[in-house]
C-alpha cells in the first residue's frame, strides 16, 4: 500500500468530454452514440457510491478531444509510489498519456515508461492477486511489457492470453476481490490461461455469459464490498454467498465504448487483493 495514503484512494476524471469519437473496441460503434446527461449521471452515481464507502476520490481533469480519458483505469499501472505510464496500441488514445503523467507528477508519485518496444495499458492489463501479477496480453498490451514490469517491482507474473475481442482487457474478464479469491469470466482465456487461473487462485467466482457481456467483471472492490454495473442478479448472488456486499449501478452508457465501474477508476493506495512484494 502507498503509505502516504491513509483510505482507499481513487482516481477517476468526470465524463465531459466522454463520447464514442473512433473504433477501437467491438463494443464501440460511432453510429451508437452515448447520452452526454445519462452518461453524466451514472458516472456522479458511481462516484457518489464510492465516497459512501468511505473512498477518497482525486479529480483528472478531462480534456476536450481525449473522450477515454474517463476510463482512469489504463492510466498506469501503480505500484507504491511509482505509476508505471501506459503506451498505449491505438494511436487515438496515446494522447492520454502525457495528462496522466503531469497529474501522477503534480500528485507525488514518481512516473516510469515502459520501453518503446512494447505496448502496455496499466491497470486494464496488470492486476495482483496475493503476490502474483496476473497479466493480460497479446489484444492490447504486449508480454514482453509484463515480464519487464515484473522484473522491475520484483514479483511473479503469470501472463494470461485474451482471446475474444470483447474481452480486450483483462479487467473486463477478470477480477480479483481477495488475495485468494478472484471473479473471472473463463471463455476470454486460451487454455494455458484457463489453467494457470486454476492452479494459482484457489477460488474462481465464474461469471455467466450473459452477465460477462454485461461487464460483471469489471467491477470495484472496496474491502469487503463490490460495487459492479446492475443486471448481474447470479453474480451478487454468488458474492453475496462469500461474505461481500454487493452495489449494482446502472453504467451502460460506458459499457458502449466498452468500459464499467473498474474502467472508469485507478486505485491509487493498493487493490485490497494485492499482496505487494
Amino acid at each position: 500500500m502507498n503509505s502516504k495514503l491513509t483510505r482507499p484512494t481513487i482516481l477517476m476524471c468526470p465524463p465531459d468530454y466522454y463520447g464514442i469519437e473512433y473504433e477501437i473496441n467491438p463494443w464501440m460503434s460511432r453510429s451508437r452514440q452515448s447520452d452526454p446527461e445519462q452518461s453524466r449521471e451514472q458516472w456522479h452515481a458511481l462516484h457518489s457510491r464510492l465516497q459512501t464507502l468511505d473512498v477518497d476520490i482525486r479529480q483528472l481533469t478531462p480534456v476536450q478531444g481525449l473522450p477515454d480519458l474517463v476510463f482512469t483505469a489504463n492510466a498506469g499501472f501503480v505500484f507504491q509510489n511509482t505509476v508505471f505510464l501506459s503506451r498505449f496500441r491505438h494511436e487515438a488514445r496515446q494522447g492520454e498519456t502525457p495528462v496522466d503523467a503531469e497529474w501522477f507528477s503534480q500528485a507525488g508519485f514518481q512516473t516510469v515508461e515502459v520501453p518503446p518496444d512494447w505496448s502496455f495499458e496499466g491497470a486494464g492489463d496488470a492486476l495482483f492477486c496475493g503476490d502474483t501479477l496476473f497479466a493480460g496480453y497479446l489484444i492490447r498490451s504486449d508480454a514482453g511489457a509484463m515480464q519487464w514490469l515484473a522484473e522491475r517491482i520484483g514479483c511473479r507474473v503469470i501472463p494470461l492470453q485474451l482471446v475474444d475481442d470483447y474481452y480486450y482487457h483483462l479487467d473486463t474478464c477478470f477480477c480479483p476481490v481477495t488475495p485468494t479469491t478472484a471473479i473471472v469470466y473463463s471463455p476470454a482465456f486460451d487454455v494455458y490461461a484457463r489453467k494457470a487461473l486454476g492452479e494459482h487462485i484457489p477460488n474462481l467466482i465464474e461469471v455467466e455469459t450473459e452477465e460477462a457481456r454485461r461487464f460483471a467483471c469489471n467491477a470495484v472492490v472496496v474491502g469487503r464490498d463490490v460495487v459492479l454495473n446492475d443486471g448481474c442478479p447470479q453474480l451478487e448472488r454468488d458474492l453475496n454467498s462469500h461474505g461481500f456486499r454487493t452495489h449494482a449501478t446502472p453504467l451502460g452508457e460506458f459499457i458502449k465504448a466498452g468500459g464499467s465501474a473498474k474502467c472508469l477508476t485507478l486505485r491509487l493506495d493498493g487493490e485490497d487483493a494485492a499482496v505487494w512484494p
